[in-house]
């Protein structure tokens, strides 16, 4: 659920002229607030033994375009028929969830899957894309490093292992864990919950407004970029 700033923003595409301190108020008499997010959990694991890409990012969570860095984390969620797990990729631009994936098992198929997803999406070239994340088994394999070099895109992983080494992704799983999970669970199993999480993706990219991307959704974001640089469709 949105806080008072993110409603009032809302009314106000939808043509509903009301002061903040209006929307403050009556959500405070009708006892409405913003979720509060709680901690995630790590679902990947360090190999010691594994080469290590340099951290590109430095916890610089910023980008200049589409296409210029994406972060990418999984996520675990319990259902009745046991743990399941769901790999996301997000566009640091526009915070835009270009890729995802569900499953029951954390084998590299899981993030490997969700970023052959967020490149079919894109459907261009990734020269010079930064992918980063964290040190987990999933991402520094072989089959996950290679693709991401057949498209032209380099691996960054953080370098001091804690959260803020990866904070967008931390931040948008949070989202899907307070917005979808908590709030429309308990989840019978993998089945239920791909299919809550294919609309959920749909909203938070073409609806959800996002304050890293000017109070727009992340796709109208990325859109009114394009229309400013025409250029950038084709490069």
């Amino acid at each position: 659920m949105y806080g008072a700033r993110k409603v009032w923003r809302q009314l106000g595409r939808e043509g509903i002229d009301v002061a903040r301190c209006t929307v403050e108020r009556l959500m405070g008499e009708l006892g409405i607030a913003g979720v509060v997010r709680g901690k995630p959990r790590r679902t990947t694991w360090a190999d010691g033994s594994a080469p290590r890409p340099a951290d590109l990012v430095d916890r610089e969570f910023a980008a200049s375009r589409p296409n210029r860095l994406w972060v990418a984390d999984i996520t675990y969620v319990r259902t009745w028929s046991g743990f399941a797990y769901a790999a996301f990729v997000i566009d640091v631009y526009s915070r835009m969830i270009v890729g995802w994936q569900v499953t029951n098992h954390l084998r590299t198929d899981l993030a490997l899957d969700a970023l052959e997803q967020a490149i079919w999406a894109r459907n261009e070239r990734l020269d010079g894309l930064v992918h980063h994340s964290d040190r987990g088994t999933q991402y520094l394999s072989i089959r996950y490093t290679e693709r991401l070099a057949d498209e032209g895109a380099v691996g960054s992983v953080g370098s001091r292992g804690d959260s803020y080494d990866n904070a967008v992704a931390e931040s948008t799983i949070g989202l899907y864990k307070t917005e979808l999970i908590r709030r429309r669970g308990p989840w019978r199993g993998v089945e239920d919950l791909e299919l809550a999480t294919l609309d959920y993706v749909h909203w938070f990219n073409h609806q959800r407004l996002h304050g890293a991307a000017d109070d727009l959704p992340p796709a109208e974001f990325e859109a009114a970029y394009y229309r400013h640089n025409p250029k950038a469709i084709a490069a």
